[in-house]
């Protein structure tokens, strides 16, 4: 099986043990699941499936980042409990994969559950230089990390481009570098804090997916890890860097990344207010349909959401069900398979599907293959 890794910019076939561990970046829980968030979690769904088919133990881990300036500053705004709102969106979130037929997680760990491994790894990354105080603030010293650019493949302008448009604050007066990531910071007034030998404060977001990852995989190296490509720099360079500084190894095997979903000409972001809601698709559209129309777009590339293709998805969809009685086609199953092997690519399996409905089979196998339900059952 290949697929594209990031770091390497390139096709490559995937060497795995029997037990694969899967690390995605999950949600932010102030908001509910948009399309953009299905894409990502559809790809790695799909991608567990054939790992599973291939006979491999699959592990998929997708963290919570419950505590964040996001979810703090939403929170704020709503005039309601940090938690409180998280516990709103995880519910929305997890019954719109439940719709989506999206697996459950072998772990999803939150945050703020791993305080006590992210101050572990900050206190080594202080006693190995690569982090220092400020003003209360603990930075990541980006200058030590000769490797930044690894995964991105960026050069220092084009990283504090994407750093300021992020989140990453570079004109931060108190860091040494425009680059260096926050590790540990000082909470205000309104926020959640922790107890450290750091003085109180919270965590930054970086360090909280690197403390995740190796907690929950129990290794340093996780075999894939993946999310949005919006999260390539800083987030997943910056967790890489500060995962080498602490363990002396990389923090994955390999990196997998699914394009942006635009909507009215912009990338679909919170902050944009350009959603299109899982929950409002399916009142209009059954799961499997939303399914099958996300699974016509490959996992790479980055895409205009229209709903054409959930109108295309459904007339896909009503044939393969009436075709469910029909005759098996024996080949269908390995083309399905074998198109799948090519760096996921489901647009191709739904061509293969496609023809031999109209040759007179049906595709119970690769529809079960690509988690799409028959009939909604």
């Amino acid at each position: 099986m290949k697929i594209y890794d990031t770091k390497q910019s390139e096709l490559v076939e995937l060497s795995l043990a029997e037990i694969v561990n899967i690390y995605t970046c999950g949600i932010t829980p102030y908001d509910a699941a948009h399309v953009g968030h299905a894409q990502v979690y559809l790809t790695f769904d799909v991608l567990q499936r054939r790992l599973m088919n291939l006979g491999h133990t699959v592990r998929i881990i997708r963290n919570i980042t419950d505590v964040d300036d996001d979810i703090l500053r939403k929170a704020r705004e709503l005039k309601v409990n940090y938690l409180d709102l998280a516990a709103e969106e995880i519910s929305k979130f997890n019954r719109s994969m439940e719709l989506l037929n999206i697996m459950e997680p072998y772990s999803e760990p939150r945050a703020t559950s791993a305080i006590p491994n992210i101050l572990i790894l900050i206190d080594k990354l202080m006693q190995s230089g690569f982090a220092y105080s400020a003003n209360g603030f603990i930075y990541f010293d980006s200058a030590k990390a000769e490797n930044l650019n690894s995964i991105s493949h960026l050069n220092e302008s084009e990283r504090l481009i994407l750093a300021r448009e992020r989140g990453g604050n570079p004109d931060d007066i108190n860091k040494r570098h425009p680059l260096d990531v926050v590790l540990w910071q000082p909470s205000l007034d309104d926020e959640p804090v922790w107890d450290s030998r750091f003085g109180p404060g919270r965590p930054g977001w970086h360090i909280e997916c690197v403390a995740l990852a190796i907690r929950e995989s129990g290794t340093t190296t996780i075999d894939i890890h993946g999310g949005g490509s919006d999260l390539i720099f800083p987030h997943h360079e910056c967790e890489n860097v500060q995962a080498l500084a602490v363990n002396n190894a990389e923090l994955a095997k390999y990196w997998m990344h699914v394009g942006m979903v635009r909507y009215q000409g912009e990338k679909m972001s919170k902050s944009l207010g350009n959603l299109v809601f899982i929950e409002d698709l399916i009142l209009k559209f059954d799961g499997p349909t939303v399914r099958l129309g996300l699974l016509s777009k490959h996992y790479r590339d980055s895409y205009e959401f229209k709903f054409d293709i959930l109108n295309e998805a459904v007339e896909r969809y009503n044939r393969y069900k009436l075709a469910a009685t029909r005759p098996d086609y024996n080949l269908l199953i390995g083309s399905v398979q074998e198109a799948l092997d090519i760096d996921l690519n489901t647009p191709v399996a739904l061509e293969i599907m496609d023809n031999a409905v109209s040759e007179g089979y049906n595709v119970n196998s690769a529809m079960d293959l690509l988690g799409v339900k028959i009939n909604g059952e």
